[in-house]
């Protein structure tokens, strides 16, 4: 058949699988990710005492995750659900106004 000596990356694989990276751009943001941390982490073990701890960075965006508008969005719409459920509750314990 054809279809069995296409590479593993190539168009078609990605256009099955839906995702716009090959697997060796997944690789490079992984290692990102982990020299990222590796950096944080060794300045986190030769910092002075004094010195706060630093966090570690941001993972590198991947397809299929939220945007950061998104994630904005996201939160807005858990904020406004709590707001939400909290004035039912006193509402609930509140009397009413006549």
């Amino acid at each position: 058949m054809l279809v069995e000596g296409l590479p593993p990356d190539g168009a078609l694989a990605r256009a099955a699988s839906k995702s716009p990276w090959t697997s060796t751009e997944y690789q490079l943001a992984d290692i990102r990710d982990l020299l990222g941390r590796q950096a944080v982490d060794f300045r986190n073990a030769n910092r002075g005492e004094k010195t706060p701890q630093q966090p570690y960075p941001e993972p590198v965006w991947r397809p299929g995750d939220p945007t950061p508008k998104q994630k904005a969005k996201a939160e807005a719409r858990k904020l406004r659900k709590a707001r939400e459920g909290s004035q039912q509750i006193v509402d609930m314990v509140l009397p009413r106004k006549s």
